[in-house]
C-alpha cells in the first residue's frame, strides 16, 4: 500500500476532510443568509450568487469522487445528445438504486457546468438537515412531504417559480419516490399487478404525479427530459463511506434525450409515457447485466480542476488556524482545555458520520414500504 493509499484509510484524515466540509458549509450558509437582502432588489443576481455558493460546497463532494477516490464515470449516449449538455434546461430521470447515485449525477453536472444550478424534488425532511437542506433552501429547491394531497399546491408553486431561472438547470426527479430495496420492490410489484401494469425487475413502479406536474409546470422553460440509467461495473454497490476511504469505482450512465414536445400534455397519457419509459429502463438494466455495457457510443467527459482547487482553498483557510489552535491547546498543558478540545473533535466526528448516514441505504426511509401499500 502506497503512502497516499494509506492516508485515505486514516480516520484523522477523514475527520479533517469532514471538518473542512462542515465548517465551510456553515460559512457558506451564513453568506447565503446574508444574500436574502438581494432578493427584493435583484432576484436574478441573488440566484447567480447562490449558484456559485452552492457550487463551492457541493463541489467538495464531487472532488472526493473524482480526485480522492478516482472513480470513473462513462456516458453511453449519442453525440447529438451530449452536445446539448449544459446548454438547456432539462428534467433528469435517474434510477435510485445506489447510495451515491446523486453524486455520480453531480459529477456530470459539474463537468458540464451546471452543478451550482442543479435542482431536485426533495423530501421535506432534508430541509432540516444542516448544510444539505439549508443550502437547498437558498437554491429554491422544491421540497415535498410525499403526500400528494398536501404537496400539490406547494410543488406547483415551487416549480412555477423556477420558470425564469437565469442559469441552465438540470432538475432531478427520482420517479420511484424512494431508494430500491427488495422489500419495497416486492410491495411495488404487488401494486403493479393490482393496477394491471407490467412488472419491473430492476425498478420500483414510478410515481407519476411529480413527473406529470413537473412537465406541465416547466413547459416553455425545459427543453427536454434526460433519462439516465446508472450501473457500476463488477456489480459493485458503492457507498459514500467507501468513497471517503478512497475506493475506486467505475460508473456507467446510459443517457437518452426526449424533447419535451414529444411527451404528451394530457396527464394520463404522460403517466402512461412514464410507465413505458421505466419498462425500457428495465430492459436497459437487463442488457447491462448480460453484456456489461449499455448501448450507444461511449463518452468520458474530462474532469475539471475547479473542484480540487476549491477544496484546497477551503482546506488552506480552515486547517491552518485549526492546527495552530490545537497545538496551542496541547502546549498549554491544561487538562481541561485538552479534554474540551478532544470533546470537540468527538462531536465533529459524530456530526460527519451523521451526514454520511443520510445517504446509506439501510438508513433510508420506509416511504416505499408504507406508501406503495396505499396504491398511490
Amino acid at each position: 500500500m502506497g503512502f497516499i493509499a494509506f492516508l485515505k484509510t486514516q480516520f484523522i484524515v477523514h475527520l479533517l476532510i469532514g471538518f473542512v466540509f462542515v465548517v465551510s458549509g456553515l460559512i457558506i450558509n451564513f453568506i447565503q443568509l446574508c444574500t436574502l437582502v438581494l432578493w427584493p432588489i435583484n432576484k436574478q443576481f441573488y440566484r447567480r450568487v447562490n449558484c456559485r455558493l452552492a457550487y463551492s460546497l457541493w463541489s467538495q463532494l464531487v472532488m472526493l469522487l473524482e480526485w480522492w477516490s478516482g472513480t470513473e464515470c462513462t456516458l453511453f449516449s449519442d453525440e447529438a445528445t451530449v452536445n446539448t449538455f449544459g446548454k438547456e434546461h432539462v428534467i433528469i430521470i435517474l434510477n435510485h438504486n445506489f447510495e451515491i447515485d446523486f453524486l455520480c449525477g453531480w459529477t456530470m453536472t459539474e463537468r458540464f457546468g451546471v452543478l451550482g444550478s442543479s435542482k431536485v424534488l426533495a423530501k421535506r425532511e432534508l430541509l432540516y438537515v444542516p448544510l444539505i437542506g439549508w443550502t437547498w433552501y437558498f437554491l429554491e429547491i422544491v421540497f415535498c412531504k410525499r403526500k400528494w394531497e398536501e404537496d400539490r399546491d406547494t410543488v406547483i408553486e415551487g416549480l412555477k417559480r423556477l420558470a425564469d431561472y437565469p442559469e441552465y438547470m438540470w432538475f432531478l426527479l427520482y420517479c420511484e419516490g424512494t431508494r430500491f430495496t427488495e422489500t419495497k420492490h416486492r410491495i411495488s410489484m404487488e401494486v403493479a399487478e393490482s393496477k394491471g401494469l407490467p412488472k419491473l425487475k430492476y425498478h420500483l413502479l414510478p410515481r407519476t404525479k411529480g413527473f406529470t406536474t413537473a412537465v406541465q409546470c416547466l413547459r416553455g422553460t425545459v427543453s427536454a427530459v434526460y433519462d439516465v440509467t446508472l450501473n457500476f461495473r463488477g456489480n459493485k454497490n458503492p457507498s459514500l463511506l467507501g468513497i471517503l476511504y478512497g475506493k475506486k469505482y467505475e460508473a456507467d450512465m446510459c443517457v437518452r434525450r426526449f424533447p419535451l414536445e414529444d411527451i404528451p400534455q394530457d396527464e394520463k397519457e404522460a403517466a402512461n409515457w412514464l410507465h413505458k419509459l421505466y419498462q425500457e429502463k428495465d430492459a436497459l438494466q437487463e442488457m447491462y447485466n448480460q453484456e456489461g455495457v449499455f448501448p450507444g457510443k461511449q463518452f468520458k467527459p474530462p474532469r475539471r480542476p475547479w473542484t480540487l482547487l476549491n477544496f484546497l482553498f477551503w482546506a488552506t483557510v480552515l486547517l491552518s488556524p485549526l492546527f495552530t489552535f490545537g497545538f496551542g491547546v496541547f502546549a498549554s498543558g491544561s487538562p481541561l482545555l485538552i479534554l474540551a478540545f478532544l470533546g470537540l473533535v468527538g462531536a465533529a466526528s459524530f456530526g460527519v458520520r451523521r451526514l454520511i448516514g443520510v445517504t446509506e441505504i439501510e438508513k433510508g426511509s420506509s416511504y416505499g414500504n408504507q406508501e406503495f401499500k396505499k396504491k398511490e
